[in-house]
């Protein structure tokens, strides 16, 4: 192709965007410098976008020796990567056999087995480039209220089982004993599973990939990409341009008009978290005893964990636009309070949003639309295992390294009428929460 043959572009945007406050951004170790892009450069890579994704493609092919720069149009982390709950979760959201039915077995164990070890690969490069991030690999309880959902949930216990995870499938009682509420009917724990502090893993993964000799610049916005030959010219917000034999696009639930129809394919949906103040020892015991992570079972699930301090946070589902005050999270705090009665009126610290890509499938998405470029995004809140395994595989791929690649690789499928995503969710929002009522 030539130039006058492809352009793909968007307005540049205003200045960078400061780092919204959080818990994770007070506790987060510093930052490593990443400047703004302001001399044209050439490379190998380049990788848009500075989250997960974007970080462990970058690592993974700086490592193999190839010249790799990454741009981020705030500061790496800035979304939703550093404002998840920090569960670290080898699942997706169907079950083993239903993608074997979906997809036949051929392509379908090949992709759980990725899945499978990717939490494996989040705590391998964690150990691997002293990441100081809270590490905690105590498991994830996947939880039910009502006793009907139970046997459903024990049979997806067993067919991880049946593929190698260490599982355990739990009644009332033990999950009362783990969790420290009687709120629950019974669930199933994945001991593959754990939790980080996401914000001070983002920047971990930065400074691995700079050592690594990749160059990482935020404050960068990609406003322009060019075909000129059998090259990528990107033109920046700064005017400074990259040239690259190859692209990688990892901007997930924050993905703009850069590649015509890419965000098209995701509902970009906010999740809401609030965090308490440090409980006292005497609160927190018999809460997560053993540092487990914990997700209901509900459509619009609620989520929920300890910190390092023993702060409880919970998560879940939020109204399309950004909140605007404490008030947007009381259904949240009303929650917290609920599972854990014992503790008496709790005090909240922090309070944040982000969000994350769905899709309609409820599969990650990998796209190659034209030569030398590759996209993924859609990682429907399993972002932190999900986002560093793809990473490591599009690295894979790009580098030309032997074997199949796990992931399936579609063509990029806008949801129709999705100018009206915000009626979707909302529409969303209300008829899963009659279900979960129904279904309770």
């Amino acid at each position: 192709m030539t130039s006058s043959q492809f352009t793909a572009s968007r307005p540049a945007p205003a200045t960078a965007m400061p780092l919204p406050s959080s818990l994770w951004a007070a506790t987060a170790p510093p930052a490593p410098p990443t400047p703004a892009l302001r001399e044209s450069l050439a490379t190998d890579v380049l990788v848009i976008g500075g989250g997960f994704t974007g970080l462990s493609t970058a690592l993974h092919l700086a490592e193999g020796g190839a010249h790799v720069c990454v741009l981020e149009a705030n500061e790496p982390g800035w979304g939703a990567s550093g404002r998840n709950g920090g569960q670290v979760n080898p699942t997706l959201k169907h079950d083993p056999d239903e993608l074997v039915r979906l997809f036949g077995a051929a392509r379908a164990e090949p992709l759980l087995d990725a899945v499978s070890r990717s939490a494996d690969l989040v705590f391998d490069l964690i150990a691997r480039h002293g990441i100081d991030c809270q590490p905690v690999r105590s498991g994830w309880l996947q939880l039910s209220y009502s006793p009907g959902a139970v046997p459903a949930m024990h049979a997806r216990a067993e067919q991880w089982a049946r593929r190698g995870a260490p599982v355990d499938v739990l009644d009332r009682a033990a999950v009362a004993r783990r969790v420290g509420t009687q709120a629950f009917a019974g669930g199933w724990l994945d001991g593959r599973a754990g939790a980080i502090q996401p914000l001070a893993y983002t920047r971990g993964l930065v400074g691995a990939a700079q050592r690594a000799g990749a160059t990482v610049h935020g404050g960068t916005a990609v406003t322009a990409l060019a075909r000129q030959g059998t090259h990528w010219v990107a033109t920046t917000s700064l005017g400074a341009t990259v040239t690259a034999k190859q692209v990688v696009i990892a901007t997930n639930g924050y993905t703009g008009p850069l590649w015509p129809g890419l965000a098209q394919t995701v509902l970009s949906a906010n999740s809401f978290i609030v965090a308490t103040q440090p409980l006292r020892d005497a609160e927190a015991h018999g809460i997560l005893t053993q540092g487990e992570t914990a997700s209901t079972s509900q459509r619009l699930l609620l989520y929920f964990r300890k910190d390092a301090l023993g702060r409880l946070l919970m998560g879940g589902r939020g109204f399309f636009a950004d909140p605007r005050g404490p008030q947007d999270f009381a259904h949240l705090e009303r929650s917290l309070e609920l599972l854990f009665p014992q503790l008496g009126p709790l005090s909240y610290e922090y309070r944040w949003a982000g969000r994350i890509a769905i899709t309609r499938d409820f599969m990650p998405h990998v796209h190659e639309p034209a030569p030398g470029v590759i996209m993924a995004l859609g990682c429907n809140g399993r972002g932190i295992a999900l986002c560093t395994s793809l990473g490591q595989h599009i690295a894979a791929r790009l580098a030309g390294k032997g074997g199949d690649f796990p992931y399936p690789i579609t063509p990029v499928a806008g949801i129709p009428l999705h100018g009206l995503q915000r009626f979707y969710i909302a529409a969303g929002v209300a008829w899963y929460s009659l279900l979960d009522k129904l279904g309770a």
